[in-house]
């Protein structure tokens, strides 16, 4: 029975992270974040807190991944939402 379990756990989706970060600029103009990151329940509630965000603020993004942390393994970010002015993701 193991190779059934094995073969039902590769299909499982991957959890993902889903994240929103609401920047602002300091007295040198720099973008300083003064809203998360806060991980966020769907990836619909991180646009929403996004858009609402940006306009209270210079910019705000929502962004998700695939993340498993206890494996330590991250996929590559792909951009929900961008409002106003943020800095480049790395």
């Amino acid at each position: 029975m193991s190779n059934v379990a094995e073969s039902i756990l590769p299909q499982r989706q991957t959890p993902k992270l889903i994240v929103v970060t609401a920047f602002d600029r300091d007295e040198s103009g720099d973008l300083q974040p003064v809203y998360g990151p806060t991980e966020q329940q769907s990836e619909d509630r991180a646009i929403r807190t996004a858009k609402a965000l940006a306009g209270k603020h210079a910019g705000a993004i929502a962004w998700s991944r695939e993340a498993n942390p206890a494996m330590g393994e991250y996929g590559d970010p792909t951009t929900l939402f961008v409002g106003g002015d943020v800095p480049d993701m790395e």
